[in-house]
């Protein structure tokens, strides 16, 4: 079994900035689409077309999705923590809040994931640097959106619990997503069978409660955040994700939703002319320091320069085993 890096070499940051990309534009489709289709209509088209873009993706590469029952059970595990419970509750949450506050509650992944990673775990313990990083990170978020954001915070309570209740759904995909190394799934396999079996569910569910074919044809506008949301959210995204995950841990990989919202100003700043105020500058600052401290290299490397010893050699990752949950 391979042991997960608890410190993301250049490789996993660059691909988890990417991945930041990617879901930073599904708040933006969904915002899109929400007005012209159901939650679930939404979220079964969202995983509908991305298995259909991943399966002919293991077509052509010559790789063969899996038959036995124990990895198709694992697949529908993480199918329904991964995208069936927090794709619906937080595509319904969005159509009652504001994306700011549905941004900032979903920060809150990261939170909950420490923490269930603590106790659901073996190899990644909560440490007060963890803890501080994540208070500094969900900062970061909260100066980077603005404080006004919260003002609605209450108003819509349910709204705001289904998004919390995504984010803590993400959490424990997570740490459940853990299985997929001991299983020998390539990162392809797993990200197609979760869809896939996601897919399985939310479509039938999709026709049967909200009959999406009495809805008026939606105009091309949709069908492109749809698309987007399929093809680039999702689709490509979990390709990302099952890969980080795979060699840097649950924790890790859900430092994404510290910087959704980071990549989601930045765009706008470089192709909608948005201009960069104070706010976003201080948000990035405790962000940075927040995934830093969460990190542990930085300030390790800060304690042996302060302490002017020589740094040491890096000990070789200890052998992981997860506890099933």
């Amino acid at each position: 079994m391979n042991a997960i890096n608890h410190s993301m070499g250049p490789v996993e940051w660059i691909l988890l900035i990417t991945l930041s990309i990617l879901w930073g534009g599904s708040f933006f489709f969904v915002g899109v689409a929400v007005d012209a289709l159901g939650p679930l209509t939404i979220v079964a088209l969202r995983v509908g077309l991305a298995a259909i873009a991943l399966n002919l993706v293991v077509v052509l590469m010559g790789l063969r999705m899996p038959a036995e029952k124990p990895m198709w059970k694992a697949f529908f595990g993480m199918g329904l923590l991964n995208n069936m419970i927090p794709f619906t509750l937080i595509v319904w949450g969005q159509a009652y809040i504001a994306s700011g506050l549905a941004s900032i509650l979903n920060a809150s992944t990261i939170f909950f994931t420490v923490i269930a990673a603590h106790y659901l775990t073996q190899d990644e313990r909560l440490t007060g640097g963890r803890f501080a990083g994540v208070v500094l990170g969900i900062a970061g978020v909260v100066f980077m959106i603005g404080t006004e954001a919260l003002s609605g915070l209450g108003t819509q309570l349910l709204a705001q619990l289904a998004v919390l209740g995504g984010a803590l759904s993400y959490a424990f995909a997570g740490i459940y997503g853990r299985r997929f190394r001991t299983l020998n799934s390539p990162p392809l396999v797993t990200a197609t069978g979760q869809v896939t079996a996601s897919a399985l569910v939310l479509i039938p569910l999709a026709l049967l409660l909200e009959h999406p074919w009495l809805l008026p044809m939606p105009s091309a506008t949709v069908w492109a955040a749809i698309l987007g949301l399929a093809l680039l959210s999702t689709a490509l995204a979990y390709i990302l994700y099952f890969r980080v995950l795979s060699t840097a841990g649950a924790t890790n990989i859900l430092l994404v939703a510290f910087l959704i919202p980071v990549s989601a100003i930045l765009l706008g700043t470089v192709f909608l002319g948005e201009q960069l105020e104070l706010k976003h500058f201080t948000g990035m600052a405790f962000i940075a320091i927040g995934l830093a401290a969460i990190d542990g290299r930085p300030l390790k490397a800060v304690r042996l320069w302060l302490s002017g010893s020589p740094p040491c050699a890096p000990a070789m990752p200890e052998q992981v085993t997860d506890r099933d949950i």
